[in-house]
């Protein structure tokens, strides 16, 4: 397995504006990192590009490699291909990256793709091809995001709500009853009936004017809804081993992306309550179990105060299993860092001992120059 302990997060938009070997000058020589993680499969989105061409860019559901033919010939999905992907951006960051001695990570965004999702719920075979596709250009790494279950509020495409919710029922909303997830639920013996039933109940109090309820800790759920839920972690772990192995087929590793740090502190970066480490469940991830079946875990820390970086990471490496490697995803600007000695401080809290093995920034093309160039001071030991 390979050893990076640095990497810019970046999309193939950022190397078809500046120039594939441009970006790596900065990324690899002026920052300081030695690893590249570009976007093979990503999501719909509209974005501030503050140094890009177009200064807001528009991205669509798909992936910007070619699918190759012997992987997705029968299945029923295939991932909607990118303009340019003709051209093969991924095999030219490969042999570049490779030129300068540095590592490519292929960043793919599994389960939540809008225009597949809502024809297909059941994507387990698409989940590892679309795996083995990223891996077989020769990435060192795939980076697997989203591959477990979705919250109510960044589950669709555009989500909208006028009702005050508190977090049991905006938790609820996220549960998904479909056929796959009630008939994996049974074989578990849980009552999915029942789940559905009193999740209801508990919805409906409040769609019909009753006050939010106050909590929704993993105590609080009624019975047969934490019975239902408890299942759901058996589901994403055996996904994460079937795509794991695949991409070890292929001759790469995987990095399960853990997206909990991102429901608690996403929007300012003020996670409160209990570590994302302890909240995982909400998202169907149990990562001592996650971690026992891949070989790389990544943590999202979008945390401002350094300690609570610390205490996140420390409680990852703490469940993981050696030798389950631990990254740590940090955003060198707003909400999160304010300066260049703040994402100092906060790379350091992420990577003391007994924390994360390599810490990962989020986004080269997301955020202005000035910000980027915080990320050479944050890796200064």
């Amino acid at each position: 397995m390979e050893t990076s302990t640095a990497s810019t997060y970046a999309f193939v938009e950022d190397l078809r504006a500046e120039g594939t070997a441009a970006v790596l000058d900065r990324v690899l020589g002026t920052y300081g990192c030695d690893t590249l993680t570009v976007a093979a499969a990503y999501h719909r989105a509209r974005d501030v590009t503050p140094h890009g061409p177009a200064r807001v860019t528009l991205r669509r559901d798909g992936v910007h490699f070619v699918p190759p033919a012997d992987l997705f010939d029968g299945l029923r999905l295939t991932p909607p291909v990118q303009t340019g992907a003709e051209h093969e951006p991924l095999r030219e960051a490969r042999r570049l990256t490779a030129e300068r001695g540095a590592a490519l990570h292929g960043w793919t965004v599994f389960l939540h793709n809008t225009t597949l999702g809502l024809a297909h719920p059941d994507v387990r075979a698409y989940a590892v091809a679309l795996a083995r596709s990223v891996a077989r250009p020769g990435v060192d790494a795939v980076v697997a995001e989203s591959l477990h279950y979705g919250t109510f509020g960044h589950g669709y495409h555009h989500e909208r709500s006028f009702v005050q919710l508190g977090p049991l029922e905006e938790f609820l909303l996220g549960l998904c009853f479909c056929e796959h997830c009630v008939r994996r639920a049974a074989d578990a013996g849980a009552d999915a009936g029942a789940a559905r039933a009193r999740a209801g109940q508990l919805v409906g109090r409040v769609l019909d004017g009753a006050p939010p309820g106050a909590g929704a800790g993993a105590g609080e759920l009624p019975d047969a809804v934490a019975a239902y839920v408890r299942t759901r972690a058996g589901s994403a772990t055996s996904l994460a081993a079937e795509v794991a192995a695949a991409v070890a087929d292929e001759g790469s590793h995987l990095v399960f992306l853990d997206l909990t740090g991102a429901v608690k502190g996403y929007a300012d970066g003020l996670p409160t309550g209990p570590l994302a480490a302890d909240e995982a469940w909400r998202i169907g991830v149990d990562p001592a179990a996650v971690g026992a079946v891949v070989p790389g875990y990544a943590l999202l820390a979008h945390a401002r105060d350094a300690e609570r970086v610390a205490a996140d990471a420390a409680a990852y490496r703490a469940v993981l299993p050696q030798p389950c490697t631990l990254r740590a995803v940090l955003r060198p600007g707003a909400p999160d860092t304010v300066t260049a000695e703040h994402l100092r401080e906060r790379t350091a809290a992420a990577t003391g001992p007994g924390r994360a093995d390599a810490v990962d920034f989020y986004h080269y093309g997301l955020v202005p120059y000035p910000v980027l160039d915080r990320i050479p001071v944050a890796l200064k030991r």
